[in-house]
């Protein structure tokens, strides 16, 4: 049992510990149990990153137990394009993706930024989303929790692994473009002594005030820090060159 965020672990993925509808499954990968070699060691999904394809592709397969199909993979692009797994084909350029039928299962990709699943008490919609700073800024959640058509006060939300705030330093112009569109953003950033204007920022506290402002107060998971916990997971910010772990979520 994961103490952080209380999600249950097996193999190399994460449960979400949730109050889910028994027909909403998801899964967050780790940098576990695949075969690619370092720097992207080693359940690497993300195919474009420099790893051999061979490997990429057998690391997507190994999924292929525990998901229902192929997931809906995306060019991620830190905007607020959302799509749906639903009916969507190919690789589309967006951000997040919603389903509302049994077996399409939504992706995201992550390596820092924060990934967000959603779902309504009834079981009938899910999403997940791809939210570093940039696209959490622009209002990916908003658009997403749009797309779901769903009143938020039934949706419930859970983080993912992130980049934690002892972690994620950024300029003054971060702090700055989150507080224009919401004031008490403030709170998600501490002032990092004698480093002029540079802050450390909370990405999960970020993305718990753009879900309360929604009106979406059942927020789980946060907490995990993907830069400081090298064995479990894959840090962008700390290696560079590194590879993409998954979050996913389907209706069963």
């Amino acid at each position: 049992m994961d103490q952080l965020d209380t999600s249950s672990i097996y193999g190399g993925c994460i449960i979400p510990n949730w109050p889910a509808p028994p027909r909403v499954k998801a899964l967050q990968t780790t940098r576990r149990g695949g075969v690619s070699v370092a720097p992207y060691d080693s359940l690497n999904l993300g195919d474009h990153v420099g790893d051999a394809r061979l490997a990429v592709a057998h690391n997507r397969q190994l999924l292929s137990s525990v998901l229902p199909g192929e997931p809906l993979w995306l060019n991620q692009v830190h905007g607020v394009n959302v799509v749906n797994a639903d009916a969507e084909g190919g690789v589309p350029c967006a951000d997040a993706c919603v389903a509302t039928q049994k077996g399409a299962v939504c992706a995201v990709m992550t390596a820092d930024c924060l990934p967000v699943l959603l779902c309504d008490d009834n079981g009938s919609v899910v999403g997940a989303v791809h939210a570093g700073w940039r696209g959490l800024c622009a209002g990916v959640i908003e658009h997403t929790v749009m797309s779901l058509n769903v009143q938020p006060r039934r949706l419930m939300a859970w983080l993912g692994p992130a980049i934690g705030p002892a972690a994620f330093e950024v300029g003054a112009e971060v702090r700055t473009a989150f507080m224009v569109e919401q004031p008490q953003a403030a709170d998600a950033f501490a002032a990092v002594p004698g480093a002029g204007n540079k802050y450390m920022a909370d990405i999960y506290l970020l993305a718990r005030q753009r879900l309360e402002a929604l009106g979406i107060f059942r927020i789980y998971g946060g907490g995990l820090c993907t830069f400081t916990d090298r064995e479990r997971f894959f840090s962008y910010r700390r290696d560079g060159v590194t590879g993409r772990m998954g979050t996913f979520i389907w209706l069963d």
